[in-house]
């Protein structure tokens, strides 16, 4: 909470309860990603697993990463699409709405991603809060580009160079990371914007989707567990909302040893294991 400060990072692996196992800590520069192969690893040799399945989000289990888990033939993973990824999948026809006339949930496959099953679902709730919340920072966007435009016409004296006009609309449209769905136009002493009406289509597309991935056969997870453990994931991100907020604040920690801030958070682990 200070410039200057040595950071830290810090992982908390759990069971699929929620209830905490294991936590590790890292120099604060550690990447998510970095830490996937070292926490599966831990689990086979600490623990004696034979069989490991890590389920983690999309940010944490890159296709690197991914990659790399294949050379380990005891650990499995489950993790979602990102959105990029998803879209490739409609382009090229692997993915169609009409697959969810029946069930939101369809299991598809694609060349692009061998030995991998893919679980496609579809949830209206989610589509209804993503097409609304694209509306609204669409709108919020708008407005601030409104105001650049009245700004450029009323300097009728001191002109904006085409220089400055960049420099300010950069910062109003990427604001709110809208900057896709809009077409800017800038010159000298002007200034004038317009919607992407197709990207914000094909964008709309893909809303309330999304993909499940993972390298369980479907005689051990069927898809509807695959989805059901995926969404697991909740519950192992509110031990850190626990550590973070109200119920252990765990930071800022007032030691400097390197094996009392490793005790430091093996503590905060066990007292979010009794909470």
């Amino acid at each position: 909470r200070k410039k200057g400060i040595p950071c830290i990072a810090y992982g908390v692996m759990t069971d699929p309860d929620g209830r905490p196992v294991a936590v590790s800590t890292y120099p604060g520069k550690t990447g998510d990603p970095a830490t996937v192969l070292d926490q599966a690893v831990k689990l086979q040799k600490r623990f004696g697993l034979s069989r490991v399945i890590l389920v983690a989000d999309r940010g944490m289990l890159t296709n690197s990463q991914i990659k790399n888990l294949k050379d380990y033939p005891g650990i499995g993973w489950i993790t979602a699409m990102k959105t990029f990824h998803l879209r490739g999948l409609v382009e090229s026809g692997h993915l169609q709405m009409s697959l969810f006339d029946e069930m939101n949930l369809a299991e598809i496959s694609s060349p692009d991603y061998p030995g991998e099953r893919l679980v496609a679902c579809f949830n209206p709730l989610l589509q209804g809060r993503r097409r609304v919340k694209r509306d609204s920072l669409i709108e919020a966007t708008s407005e601030e580009l409104k105001k650049l435009e009245r700004e450029v016409a009323s300097r009728t004296r001191k002109f904006l160079m085409k220089d400055e006009i960049g420099l300010k609309a950069g910062r109003k449209i990427n604001k709110y990371k809208m900057a896709k769905h809009f077409i800017l136009k800038i010159d000298d002493n002007h200034f004038s914007w317009s919607l992407r009406t197709e990207s914000i289509e094909r964008e709309a597309q893909l809303d309330g989707i999304y993909i499940v991935r993972t390298s369980e056969p479907v005689e051990d997870m069927s898809a509807e567990d695959t989805v059901r453990n995926y969404k697991r994931l909740t519950q192992v991100e509110r031990v850190f909302r626990s550590m973070k907020g109200v119920d252990l604040i765990m930071d800022p920690i007032f030691l400097s040893r390197e094996d009392h801030v490793t005790a430091h958070i093996f503590l905060c682990m066990l007292a979010y294991y009794i909470e």
